[in-house]
């Protein structure tokens, strides 16, 4: 071999070497919208107040949105149009109840955090190498955080918050009782909730996406890390959603071989509903307040949802938009329940346009029939995350950096309905247990050419 041969294999390297290195990291707009979610700056335009999330969307969605509709992003999918109609009615609620001009602020901040926000995901997470480095990212970002939370728990001090506050203006920092004699860590966000559901929601995204192809030691170190810091919050919202996450990949890992376990985890806690719903003197979520950090928070979010109720029934079609909502003056303005708030501010067309929404995604994904153990693993991680959001949902509301989170985690899923199998079953490839309990057999270097088209090729250069 010449040396232009060498010299061609020598820049060959240098460039596949760059390219496994950027493989590591998820693309730019999707770094700069995780890395902006924990910037807590608030940045003034007039009478508009701006995050740096909120800069980036606003920056991306236009793009995204002409991605979106040259096809870039796949198929048009139902849940895309959901959200559309969903972000619309709402922009329509709001000038009903509030009037037009005072519409056009709420309803484009709402646009960028709900459905730019899930564009982005859709639009730069198209592939399984792409969703892995986004999961890698986002437990970076929890890694990064953590020393600051156990600062905070045991001093009290909100030293992100402080640090951040020297350059500029911030969130303002919340004064919440101690738990277990420990401060309840705010992190970044507006409340202490918000950070153990950012935190807590990546554990399944953590242990079967980062961690599959990692030793079972370091898997399970991440795992840690990632549940850890989602319990300084002590908050039972986000600890219900960790144990959630916990029970699922549990369960998956004990009958990974019988093809029918989330059938029969289906069948398993219909019969559990049915009997503490028939055979008790109390409702489900009577029952569940008993495991509940403080009863009475558990029962309080009971209230809100019967007076929530009452409030959408007496205003179903618009709702009451930021006017207060219908409840007895001694209970908070606040709605600790995000599935109601919808129906509460924009009336019911809106709840149900975004519940169909959320179906739609996740049913869609998890109908989508796939052999490549890979990517079973990969929506097995999705539809836990999702779930545990789900679970959340009922007891906590998810708003400013953690819903724009959710909505991206959303659309970060739906690359899976449009997936092709990635592997040849009945490989040499070994399956590894999504819970790390065997390894893996080395997988082969690819060509991108099949059997057949590899012996046809060595074939080809015999004969000459």
């Amino acid at each position: 071999m010449g040396r232009a041969g060498s010299r061609r294999l020598q820049q060959r390297a240098s460039t596949d070497t760059v390219s496994s290195e950027l493989r590591r990291w998820p693309a730019l707009p999707v770094t700069l919208l995780i890395v902006g979610l924990l910037i807590p700056w608030v940045i003034s335009f007039g009478t508009l107040a701006m995050s740096v999330y909120r800069l980036v969307l606003l920056a991306l969605t236009f793009p995204c949105l002409v991605f979106w509709l040259s096809g870039k992003a796949g198929k048009i999918r139902l849940t895309d149009v959901l959200l559309l109609l969903f972000c619309g009615w709402c922009t329509i609620a709001i000038a009903v109840v509030h009037g037009p001009e005072s519409s056009v602020e709420p309803g484009g901040i709402f646009f960028l955090e709900t459905f730019g926000a899930y564009l982005v995901a859709r639009i730069y997470i198209r592939t399984a190498d792409q969703f892995l480095a986004t999961a890698r990212l986002l437990f970076v970002v929890v890694a990064v955080v953590l020393p600051f939370a156990l600062f905070e728990t045991v001093t009290g001090q909100k030293l992100i918050l402080e640090l951040f506050r020297l350059v500029l203006p911030t969130i303002a920092g919340t004064i919440t009782e101690l738990r277990w004699s420990l401060t309840r860590v705010q992190g970044p966000f507006e409340h202490p909730i918000l950070f153990g559901v950012f935190c807590s929601t990546m554990l399944a995204l953590t242990h079967l996406v980062l961690g599959r192809n990692a030793s079972p030691a370091q898997r399970w170190a991440m795992t840690a890390t990632v549940a850890l810091t989602g319990t300084l919050s002590f908050s039972s919202g986000p600890l219900v959603a960790l144990i959630a996450q916990v029970l699922l990949l549990t369960w998956n890992g004990l009958l990974e071989t019988v093809r029918s376990r989330w059938r029969i985890l289906w069948a398993l806690a219909t019969v559990a509903y049915l009997v503490v719903e028939l055979g008790s003197n109390q409702s489900v979520p009577q029952y569940l307040t008993h495991f509940a950090f403080d009863p009475w928070t558990a029962y309080y979010r009971l209230l809100i949802f019967d007076y929530g109720w009452a409030s959408v029934l007496a205003n179903p079609l618009f709702g009451t938009g930021f006017n207060d909502w219908v409840h007895p003056s001694w209970m908070s303005s606040s709605i600790d329940m995000f599935w109601l708030v919808p129906a509460i501010r924009h009336g019911l067309p809106a709840a149900i346009l975004f519940v169909l929404a959320f179906l739609s995604a996740t049913i869609g994904v998890g109908l989508k029939p796939l052999q490549d153990h890979r990517l079973i693993a990969y929506r097995t991680a999705y539809l836990i995350t999702m779930g545990a959001f789900f679970i959340a949902g009922w007891a906590v509301h998810f708003w400013m950096a953690t819903y724009v989170l959710f909505m991206f985690l959303l659309g970060s899923g739906m690359w899976l309905v449009d997936a092709e199998a990635e592997a040849v079953p009945g490989s040499a490839a070994v399956r590894r247990s999504s819970m790390g309990w065997r390894q893996r057999a080395p997988r082969a270097r690819r060509t991108g050419r099949t059997p057949a088209t590899a012996r046809s090729a060595l074939s080809a250069r015999r004969r000459k």
